[in-house]
């Protein structure tokens, strides 16, 4: 009733106000107009900063819908991919942009889906794995594989700002910077974590 509602306004259903228990059934609807959405406005050099008229009236509208946006040009950002590494930062710079659109697009994204980024690190890589914000340790574990879910006991955890100022994990260590947590520690984005488990 409450989507037929909204889509009979001609309002996405997205804009249902719904207890907890009526979430998991409104969800099996799998409505379109349910699903979370991003406008990516596409602007030309000079709008790339601060937007202009059409992306201010596309994020009032966005912010109506209950939708997400990003402000992005496209020119921009070919010209920055077409750029050596060291001329990046200086490039964005000149135009007053503090990160590139593809990394505003990415964060959007990933606020939008209610998501959040850990990293797993060791001798021979560096692997980053995503879980829905909210989710404890055991749970992250089992992204990587069902077994460190199941046999979780601990998860040594490095804040990701500590890991990289400290020098990795042998500095964030020797800092008293890496924590010992259980099951009902909730996996924070960036967290660097390595988890024990018993077999």
């Amino acid at each position: 009733d409450k989507a037929l509602f909204l889509l009979r306004e001609g309002k996405p259903a997205r804009l249902a106000e719904l207890s907890a228990e009526e979430e998991v059934t409104y969800a099996a609807l799998q409505l379109l107009t349910a699903k979370p959405v991003l406008y990516v406005c596409n602007v030309d050099e000079a709008s790339a900063a601060t937007g202009n008229a059409h992306s201010r009236a596309v994020e009032e509208k966005a912010t109506v819908e209950g939708a997400g946006c990003v402000v992005i040009s496209a020119k921009i950002e070919a010209e920055f991919a077409g750029l050596a590494e060291e001329e990046r930062a200086e490039f964005l710079k000149d135009l007053g942009l503090d990160e590139p659109g593809l990394t505003k697009l990415i964060l959007a994204g990933y606020a939008l889906l209610n998501l959040v980024t850990y990293f797993t690190v060791g001798p021979k890589e560096a692997r980053a794995w995503t879980v829905t914000h909210g989710t404890k340790a055991p749970q992250s574990a089992g992204v990587i594989h069902t077994d460190f879910e199941t046999g979780f006991i601990r998860a040594e955890t490095i804040a990701y700002d500590d890991y990289v100022n400290l020098g990795g994990e042998t500095g964030a260590k020797d800092a008293g910077k890496m924590r010992l947590e259980g099951k009902e520690y909730v996996v924070r984005d960036g967290d660097v974590l390595h988890f024990r488990f018993a077999n």
